[in-house]
């Protein structure tokens, strides 16, 4: 399984950074949904879940947290803590974020609207969906 991840390029000076994130430039999709996640209390874990379709992009635009992901055959850790980088969760990429520091602001794009029949959210389910989708 390949981790992605994607350099965002800071342009500043004395005054701060400025980070410009930009669809099919330095985001290699349409942007279509942004959320984001911050006052995650410590211990709690987020995610649980797949994507059929959906593609995504994330963020630790403050702060850090941790990511597992899951192929259904290989998991891997990393953490998320620099601004001028995010990850890409791509669809069949089973995903949990934990570890958040106190001040972590985990921002999300995608390239689609919420949709509820995207997400696979029981493990199971997400192995079976992995197995068929191999044959």
């Amino acid at each position: 399984m390949k981790i992605e991840l994607i350099p965002l390029q800071q342009h500043g000076d004395e005054r701060g950074l400025l980070v410009a994130l930009e669809e099919e430039r330095n985001i290699p999709f349409l942007i279509k949904r942004v959320y984001y996640m911050f006052d995650t209390l410590q211990g709690i874990r987020r995610g649980f879940h797949a994507h059929k379709k959906t593609r995504q992009l994330a963020i630790a635009i403050k702060g850090s947290c941790s990511f597992l992901f899951d192929d259904g055959k290989e998991k891997k850790e990393i953490i998320l803590n620099n601004s001028a980088q995010g990850v890409m969760i791509e669809p069949g990429i089973w995903h949990e974020m934990y570890d958040f520091s106190d001040d972590c602001i985990l921002m999300v794009l995608a390239d689609d609207i919420y949709n509820e029949s995207d997400y696979i959210r029981n493990y199971h389910d997400f192995i079976d969906y992995v197995d068929q989708s191999y044959w």
